[in-house]
C-alpha cells in the first residue's frame, strides 16, 4: 500500500520530463491521475508508460492549454465528474524561452507567452480546482513549482493563498527546483544541444526523478504537517550568481575543468 492510496492527483505539464516523473511517483504511491498537457499524443504515450509500472491506478488525460481559462475549468469539471474529487494539485507546467537574451531583449510576445503559462495558467488551474473540489470540502494539497523570474511570483501567490485558505485543511506548498536535465532547458536554448551542455558545464544537474521524490516527501506527509517550501538543487549548485555571471560555466565563480554530459530525456 502506498501513502496516497485512494487519492486523486492532477498534474499539469504531465506529458514528459518532470511532470511525467511526478505522475509516475504519485501512481506508485496509489494515487489516481489526471494528466494535463497540450499534446494529446504525448499524453497518451506518458499514460502508457505509467500504466506499465502502475497498472492498478485510474488515469484520465486532458489535452488542454492552461492559458485558456475556460478550457482548464472544463477539464477540471470533467475530472471531478469522473473521480469525485481532486485531492492533490501539482502545478508543474512551465515555460522558459529566449535564452540567453536578457529581459529587455525579449520580444513582448515571448514575455506574454511565458507569463500566460507560468503565472496565469497556474492561477486558472488553482482557481478551478479550489472552486470545484477543494474549497467545498475544505481539504486538499496544492503544490506550486517556483523558479525563474515570472515563476518566482508564484511564491507570493502561494503565501497569499495559504493565508486565504486559513480555517481549512488545504495545504499550499512550494517546491523550488534547481537545474534539471530535461526538455525544458533544451527548449529555452532553442534546441541547441551544445548550448544546453554549456548551461550545465562543470556540474551534474538533477534528473526528473529527483524532483518526483521531493514531491512525494511533501505531499505524502500526514494532514497535520505542511512542508511549506523545499529547495531541491544539484549539490554543486550553491547559487545562481556564480553560474550566471560566468556564462553558466563553473560553480561559485570557479571554473571546473571536466564537462558533465547531459543525458537525453
Amino acid at each position: 500500500m502506498g501513502c496516497l492510496d485512494g487519492q486523486t492527483a492532477l498534474i499539469t505539464g504531465a506529458s514528459m520530463g518532470i511532470g511525467e516523473a511526478i505522475a509516475l511517483a504519485l501512481a506508485k504511491e496509489g494515487a489516481n491521475l489526471i494528466l494535463i498537457s497540450r499534446s494529446e499524443d504525448k499524453l497518451l504515450e506518458a499514460q502508457a508508460r505509467i500504466k506499465e509500472q502502475a497498472s492498478s491506478v485510474r488515469t484520465l488525460i486532458q489535452a488542454v492549454n492552461i492559458q485558456d481559462a475556460a478550457a482548464v475549468d472544463k477539464a477540471v469539471e470533467v475530472a471531478v465528474a469522473k473521480f469525485g474529487q481532486i485531492d492533490i494539485l501539482v502545478n508543474n507546467a512551465g515555460l522558459a524561452l529566449g535564452a540567453p537574451a536578457r529581459f529587455w531583449e525579449l520580444p513582448i510576445a515571448t514575455i506574454d507567452q511565458m507569463n500566460g503559462t507560468n503565472v496565469a495558467g497556474v492561477m486558472y488551474t488553482t482557481h478551478s480546482v479550489l472552486n470545484r473540489t477543494m474549497w467545498p470540502r475544505k481539504t486538499g494539497t496544492i503544490l506550486n513549482a517556483v523558479y525563474h523570474a515570472n515563476k518566482a511570483s508564484l511564491e507570493a501567490f502561494s503565501n497569499s493563498l495559504r493565508m486565504e485558505t486559513a480555517g481549512s485543511d488545504i495545504r499550499v506548498l512550494v517546491l523550488r527546483p534547481g537545474c534539471v536535465a530535461t526538455h525544458f532547458h533544451l527548449q529555452r536554448v532553442e534546441y541547441d544541444k551544445d548550448a544546453m551542455d554549456e548551461f550545465f558545464y562543470g556540474y551534474e544537474p538533477l534528473v526528473p526523478e529527483d524532483l518526483a521524490e521531493a514531491v512525494i516527501f511533501m505531499v505524502g506527509r500526514v494532514g497535520r504537517t505542511s512542508i511549506k517550501a523545499l529547495d531541491c538543487v544539484p549539490t554543486a549548485q550553491r547559487g545562481l550568481r556564480g553560474l550566471i555571471g560566468s556564462g553558466m560555466r563553473g560553480v561559485q565563480g570557479s571554473r571546473i575543468t571536466k564537462t558533465t554530459k547531459v543525458k537525453e530525456k
